[in-house]
């Protein structure tokens, strides 16, 4: 009989296949890639399901279905990851539960996570989102910024940078998105001897997960794979 949520436990298994037969090809071990499963505009319903299947990291790119999510699974062993845009005056909302912040892309929004981490005696785990394609329509620090970035950033007492992060081009040119995850590599690569925490270089989706993982990557963000596709409405 086929189950309610039968989809889930076969696109999760697919997915995680696929991962294990890039990472055999590339000579990569499975075990350093860190999925984080993006379940925005999916149900708290589906996200305990996958759940279920053993996975803990899921990631959400508003604030409020985040904090909402949070409040309604908060029972459950799930690590948190806000993968969106982080307003400054947002940040009060998410930094007293949130495993990681995907998306910080000035010392400004920095400056906010680390004032309220300072209320919370907390220490906040944070990515630089790097805007590795040149569009404007993009978040994320310029790469020629980032170093300058970094070092402000790790001034900053409440606050861990644990990695980069980028979105690739959406375009079917392989050769572009793979140029855009470069850039990133290279980034990190050159950062990652002065910042001992960094350990995560994040990059790749359902689209292009693939191209991520033979570049570099040991961080996927993927939704559609695993929750199937998205209704807006």
């Amino acid at each position: 009989m086929y189950m309610k949520y039968d989809y889930l436990k076969e696109n999760y298994s697919v997915l995680t296949s696929d991962i294990k037969k890039v990472c055999i090809q590339t000579g990569r071990n499975y075990e350093d890639i860190n999925l984080v499963a993006v379940s925005k505009t999916f149900p708290p319903e589906e996200i305990l399901e996958v759940h279920k299947l053993g996975h803990t990291d899921f990631g959400e790119n508003k604030v409020q279905e985040l904090k909402s999510k949070y409040e309604e699974l908060k029972s459950e062993n799930i690590n948190w990851h806000l993968v969106g845009h982080l307003q400054t005056n947002k940040v009060k909302y998410v930094v007293d539960f949130v495993t990681l912040i995907h998306s910080v892309d000035s010392f400004k929004l920095a400056l906010e996570i680390d004032k309220y981490a300072k209320k919370l005696d907390k220490v906040i785990n944070i990515l630089i989102q790097v805007n590795t394609s040149n569009e404007l329509q993009k978040s994320g620090a310029e790469p020629e910024e980032v170093k300058n970035l970094c070092n402000e950033i790790s001034s900053l007492e409440n606050i861990n940078m644990q990695g980069l992060m980028t979105i690739g081009m959406f375009t079917d040119f392989e050769k572009v998105i793979r140029e855009n995850f470069v850039i990133l590599k290279n980034l990190y690569e050159d950062l990652k001897g002065n910042y001992g925490n960094f350990k995560y270089l994040s990059m790749g989706m359902t689209s292009d997960y693939k191209i991520a993982i033979e570049e570099g990557s040991n961080m996927l963000r993927i939704g559609s794979a695993i929750f199937g596709k998205r209704n807006y409405l």
